[in-house]
């Protein structure tokens, strides 16, 4: 473990140079984040899931730099141009873009306006410009010329085309654009003119400029993906006076001289012709990368709120994919979500059917026992809502509004498919309508992440960091609750810690053939389930109802025999010391303190013994649409309704009132007080009311606020 690299990591995000190293030792052997934040507290100071996320990516991009310098020192060796003092400038720069300014003079160029130059001998008489030791420049022009230079002229453009080329090389002239590049400059964005008629939902960007250090990023991301659509142009300006004086300053030492001339012209060729292209475009891409990196956090952020909402639980459920023409797609699961009945009824126009639909539903309830219906919200969601809502029940049913976004991508995937070979498409998409209800985060797994709709411009970001940091996102949240793992699917397992997909088909194979898991050690009986996959899974998969109570908790079973040590002085079993406050609260945990087990560890030990197998996530609880609106012809100004966070963006919220299109609360409409992110007030899946404050039928568009509600 190099301690450079620790030393950089600590210095960067400002943590406790201990956690920071006993962090990067179990990355480095192979730990995750989940088992880390949670099972090794005293190693790391009790760093959080965050705070370790960060290390692990500081990490690995410094493992990345690490290679990055290999690679260029093993270039320049090839070139016979590596000193020792090269090898150690680069060895010692952990900058990525002051790195490559140091290799750019060795880079491999195709022939450029230098290189020919170079060729035909002008390089002499380039060091002699720069050198501005000569008072007969045109004489020592002449010198150079031949069937490739014909005149005096041609070789002092030549020469400058070489030191343009040593200018826009120099780490210190790039350092100077780059600064004034990012203190001052102006983004801007114009139609392409010819295509101003396909370009209408960039109508705003136009002919628009503003500092790009505030640009906030949906606005850069709009952009950047109108540029490249072909439909707007887009640039960075920048008053570059003051560099160009400074590099002046540096090169010319005397003013004026016949060689001051050709250096202020070879000084204005490299800042037009390279250095400020180069730059732009580096600045261009950081400001895109540090766009990547903000849409990409708020997509995350909202992908953890939607899998960690409020499950239904085991129940008997009903759920209902609404249509018009095609009917409405009526299952029925069992308590664990086993598909048991399929039936399509026609309440809606054109057939009418509602009476007969009224029966089907009656009967099936009754049947059934079903006691929560599932309700996608698409088309026709709102009207079988409200005939539902008209029925009346033997026993109380809940009736729940599902989003059901991304489940069309369900139905046809190879998931769908494995899952229930005999249904069609409408069926499986039911069956996932009431499937989220009862485990959103169970079901929505199985749906790549960017189908789900709570993203911002995430098909513009860096596609290879958004995986990683939705990934990450569902690994934390599939952690943070435990898995079931006698019910859980082979995509749940994929995400446990230490698994993936080859350990969570196996799991699945293992309890096909063998029978549901009785104990967690059981576990090491699957195939290429090795000690160090077993450590850092064990804790997060659930046994309900096995051999060892603790193995329905998220106690570690590297802790099973501190927990029967501190059973057996109570004088109690462990079945009888689980749940029991009174003798939980009876421990002197300080006892049991030793130099592998301290507090933060022995704390969680007796939290988790207090309520063992509780879900974080809560319970469902019903949203209770205006039954009287369903589409937005239905709106009026004024009124005031209640509605589900569907999507959370850097300028808003848009928010599901039970019509077809989502309504934007505008950042200045959610309170009455400056806030500079939605999510610090709103998150998806959260329930609000909210007024409309403007209707626009052409656009489809629908202005809400929340302000004095």
């Amino acid at each position: 473990m190099d301690p450079i690299i620790t030393k950089l990591i600590q210095d960067q995000l400002q943590l406790p140079a201990a956690g920071v190293r006993h962090t990067v030792k179990l990355l480095s052997e192979g730990a995750t984040v989940p088992f880390i934040s949670r099972y090794r507290k005293e190693m790391t100071g009790s760093l959080d899931e965050v705070a370790i996320g960060d290390i692990q990516t500081a990490y690995n991009d410094l493992l990345e730099l690490t290679k990055r310098k290999e690679t260029i020192l093993k270039a320049i060796e090839s070139q016979g141009a590596l000193t020792p003092a090269l090898r150690t400038k680069i060895k010692n720069c952990w900058n990525k873009v002051r790195l490559e300014d140091i290799y750019l003079p060795y880079k491999k160029k195709i022939r450029t306006k230098a290189t020919i130059a170079k060729e035909n001998g002008l390089e002499p008489l380039a060091k002699i410009i720069t050198a501005q030791q000569t008072n007969s420049l045109f004489f020592d022009a002449k010198k150079y010329v031949n069937k490739k230079v014909p005149s005096p002229a041609a070789a002092l453009e030549g020469a400058r085309h070489i030191i343009a080329e040593w200018i826009s090389e120099n780490p210190k002239s790039r350092e100077l654009i780059r600064g004034t590049f990012k203190r001052q400059a102006v983004i801007s964005s114009a139609v392409v003119k010819s295509k101003k008629d396909q370009a209408g939902k960039y109508e705003s960007y136009f002919d628009f400029s503003e500092p790009l250090k505030k640009a906030p990023s949906h606005r850069l991301l709009a952009m950047y993906r109108g540029e490249n659509e072909g439909l707007l142009r887009v640039k960075l300006t920048i008053d570059d006076t003051y560099a160009t004086e400074r590099i002046e300053g540096d090169l010319i030492r005397h003013k004026q001289s016949d060689c001051a001339d050709q250096i202020r012209l070879a000084i204005a060729d490299a800042m037009k012709r390279l250095i400020k292209p180069s730059i732009e475009n580096e600045i261009k891409k950081e400001a895109k990368a540090k766009a990547d990196k903000e849409a990409i956090a708020v997509f995350a952020k909202n992908l953890k709120d939607l899998l960690l909402a409020a499950p239904l639980g085991e129940q008997k459920v009903m759920g209902i994919d609404p249509g018009f023409r095609s009917g409405c797609k009526v299952v029925v699961l069992d308590y664990n979500g086993d598909f048991l009945h399929y039936e399509t009824i026609f309440p809606h126009p054109p057939q009418n059917k509602t009476a007969e639909a009224e029966q089907t539903l009656h009967a099936l309830i009754a049947k059934h026992r079903i006691s929560a219906l599932a309700i996608g919200n698409g088309t026709a969601g709102k009207e079988t809502y409200r005939l539902i809502d008209q029925m009346k029940f033997a026993k109380p049913v809940e009736k729940y509004f599902v989003n059901e976004s991304g489940a069309s991508i369900y139905s046809a995937s190879k998931v769908a498919r494995d899952e229930f070979p005999n249904q069609d498409l409408t069926v499986r998409g039911a069956i996932s309508i009431a499937r989220r209800l009862m485990d959103p985060l169970a079901e929505l797994v199985k749906i790549d992440a960017k189908s789900i709709g709570v993203g911002q411009y995430q098909h513009d970001v860096d596609q290879k960091k958004l995986k990683e940091s939705l990934d990450r996102t569902i690994e934390s949240c599939v952690n943070a609750v435990g898995i079931n793992i006698n019910t859980a699917s082979q995509q749940l397992l994929t995400y446990v810690s230490g698994l993936g997909p080859v350990l969570a088909q196996n799991i699945v194979t293992y309890r096909s053939e063998s029978g549901s898991f009785t104990e967690r050690k059981e576990l090491l009986k699957v195939p290429r389930m090795g000690k160090k996959a077993y450590e850092q899974a064990a804790g997060f998969l659930r046994i309900k109802d096995g051999i060892n109570p603790l193995d329905n908790t998220a106690v570690h079973p590297e802790s099973y025999q501190l927990v029967s040590k501190i059973a057996k002085d109570l004088k109690q079993s462990i079945k009888q010391l689980t749940g029991n406050d009174v003798l939980l609260k009876s421990i002197a945990i300080n006892n049991y303190v030793t130099e592998k087990v301290g507090l933060p560890t022995l704390r969680d030990i007796v939290k988790e013994l207090e309520k063992p197998g509780l879900d974080p996530r809560g319970k469902a609880k019903v949203v209770n649409f205006s039954t009287s609106i369903n589409s937005i012809s239905d709106l009026t100004l004024g009124m005031v309704l209640p509605g589900i966070v569907n999507n959370v963006t850097k300028f808003g919220a848009f928010v599901d009132i039970g019509v077809k299109e989502s309504g934007l609360v505008h950042i200045s409409q959610i309170v009455n007080r400056f806030i500079s992110d939605p999510a610090e007030i709103l998150a998806v899946s959260q329930e609000v009311t909210v007024k409309v404050i403007s209707i626009d039928m052409g656009k489809k568009r629908i202005g809400l606020s929340m302000k004095d509600l």
